[in-house]
């Protein structure tokens, strides 16, 4: 312990948002959509939030900028906007949210590609490519941005409460012993998965949850995302790996904005968690009171928008027959805006599933011919 009798602050550079949360409530479009609201504590979006361009370049065939903006609460929000170089627009626009990974030392800039700037390691590259920059290549004016707890949206951890510290202590001596010298980053990730139970407390003191705060983060990139030029507002989705995908079907039941939307690796029951699988997830997925509202899939009937699921049955974070449950459960409930998609893989977002993410999200936000839904895939649909 350290000798200092005065606790350091377990909420640095979120000082404020205490206040906010407790004054400010989100007031959602449909009574679903409030109900899933009050139960996650979701606090209410800055009104006519600004942003500002700190800095564009042009590579690959697609403009990428540097974006910020100011929240109600907490540090200003940092945010990538990638869009083809030689399209001229309206285009569909896309949020693409990153994952959970046990990595916030980086938040929105695993997704982006940029030149001479090597990406953070991280488990949503794959096959070489960058998810949102990749998007863009494909037709789409995409908004990656820091959500809550990660990136530039992290918690100030240089002097680290109590708690932590007794956590990140071990970390380090099990470092020392292996004659491993981390790096800032995993110094400050291993400090951050501690705290995240810190954060979770005051969340749930606060009438919140870590899922309702990341929410407020998300819908304020929608908002911003909607407004930004050469984007068509009537035409929104949103996608996300892993805990982004969590993040996905959350913001698609609260918003109307959102016509359609993706989950790659992130569907199961909530049934299917207990007893072994608890561990295997943050609380991003483990809100107090949620299940009073239904099982994890039943957040997608709280949307009117298509919907994507892609699983991985050789996902090692999900038991396969809460997989498989889940999948019928959505397609009896769910037929018509409902397309799952079973693929042999691990905890991982393939280039042959961004294929058909990106080719899912073509057909519902562009216009097409018949309007339809594409047809899924069914040596991966099959029961």
């Amino acid at each position: 312990m350290p000798d200092t009798p005065i606790r350091p602050s377990a909420l640095t550079r979120y000082e404020d948002w205490p206040d906010y949360a407790v004054r400010h409530r989100f007031t959602a479009a449909s009574p679903a959509a409030q109900e899933l609201a009050d139960t996650l504590g979701v606090p209410s979006v800055t009104p006519d939030l600004g942003y500002t361009v700190h800095s564009e370049t042009v590579h690959d065939d697609v403009t990428t900028s540097h974006m910020s903006w100011q929240l109600g609460f907490g540090p200003r929000t940092s945010a990538w906007f990638v869009r083809p170089t030689r399209e001229t627009g309206p285009l569909p626009g896309v949020l693409a949210l990153h994952c959970h990974g046990g990595v916030k030392a980086y938040g929105a800039e695993r997704l982006v590609s940029l030149p001479g700037s090597p990406l953070p390691d991280n488990k949503e590259v794959h096959d070489g490519g960058a998810l949102a920059t990749w998007m863009a290549q494909q037709g789409f004016a995409v908004l990656a941005h820091d959500t809550f707890m990660w990136g530039s949206r992290g918690f100030g951890l240089d002097t680290l409460p109590w708690r932590t510290a007794t956590a990140v202590n071990g970390q380090r001596a099990l470092w020392r012993e292996s004659g491993v010298e981390p790096s800032a980053a995993e110094e400050y990730n291993a400090a951050a998965a501690a705290h995240e139970e810190t954060v979770a407390k005051a969340a749930t003191l606060l009438g919140s949850s870590v899922a309702g705060s990341v929410a407020h983060d998300d819908l304020a990139a929608l908002g911003v995302l909607a407004t930004l030029p050469g984007v068509d507002s009537g035409r929104l989705g949103c996608l996300g790996f892993s805990g982004g995908g969590g993040r996905a079907m959350v913001l698609a039941a609260l918003s109307p904005l959102i016509r359609s939307y993706v989950v790659t690796c992130m569907m199961t029951t909530f049934g299917s968690l207990l007893p072994a699988y608890l561990d295997a997830h943050s609380w991003l997925l483990h809100s107090p009171g949620l299940a009073k509202l239904g099982d994890w899939p039943d957040l997608a009937a709280r949307s009117n928008a298509k919907v994507l699921v892609q699983y991985g049955m050789a996902d090692q974070l999900f038991p396969e027959q809460g997989m498989r449950d889940a999948h019928h459960h959505l397609l009896e409930n769910l037929p018509t805006r409902y397309t799952g998609s079973l693929w042999q893989e691990p905890h991982v977002f393939t280039r042959a599933m961004q294929d058909e993410a990106a080719a899912f999200l073509a057909a519902t936000l562009k216009p097409t011919p018949s309007g339809s839904s594409p047809a899924p895939d069914l040596t991966r649909t099959a029961s």
